[in-house]
């Protein structure tokens, strides 16, 4: 099993968000949180990528607590973007790959590749901040993707894109699931979750 959580527990100031939050994802799987806004879903994430740490439980990848050398074998794309806006779009992707440990050929190749393959070509050399909403999440979605990692966790990916850009991402989801990628992402889109997910966690 890639990843495996178990009896997750987090409380800020005395209210119990996580109570005992147990669930596993292999490779090729989907997995979909879903509850309301305040459920605990970004919370979670969290955990998992160790921003924060829970109360108490643990988090497994491939059969060992999950340590900082993990991070590397997981793309996280979260809630809130975050890219430098004055940088260009390919040197600061080029600087998030080699973040996650590719040397600066390898990242290059890997890039253009999804840049060709998503339509990005004229993308490279543009100030982020020049991009709209939507095209910002699909370069971060990209950086998020395409070191190859494991494990990918998306929190909210379709928000803010449009129809075109959702069902490219869930195109691409699917991709990653057929490779051996194991998927875990949160979503008010049950849409999406029923065209993508295995199975889903409700909190």
């Amino acid at each position: 099993m890639l990843l495996q959580v178990e009896h997750i527990n987090k409380s800020f100031n005395g209210h119990q968000v996580l109570s005992d939050v147990c669930f596993d994802v292999q490779g090729g799987e989907a997995a979909g949180l879903l509850g309301a806004n305040g459920a605990g879903k970004t919370t979670l994430l969290r955990i998992i990528t160790r921003l924060m740490e829970a109360d108490s439980g643990r988090v497994l990848l491939n059969g060992h607590p999950l340590m900082q050398d993990d991070l590397r074998r997981i793309g996280y794309l979260p809630e809130e973007r975050g890219l430098y806006r004055h940088m260009g779009v390919g040197e600061q992707a080029l600087y998030f790959m080699q973040l996650k440990g590719m040397s600066h050929k390898a990242a290059e190749e890997a890039l253009h590749d999804w840049f060709h393959r998503l339509g990005m070509d004229d993308w490279w050399g543009r100030p982020a901040g020049k991009l709209s909403k939507g095209m910002q999440q699909k370069l971060q979605f990209v950086v998020t993707v395409a070191h190859r990692p494991d494990l990918v966790i998306l929190d909210e990916p379709f928000s803010g894109f449009d129809a075109e850009n959702s069902a490219m991402l869930k195109q691409e989801i699917l991709n990653l699931k057929a490779s051996g990628t194991a998927i875990l992402f949160s979503t008010h889109n049950l849409t999406a979750a029923g065209e993508l997910c295995n199975k889903t966690i409700q909190l």
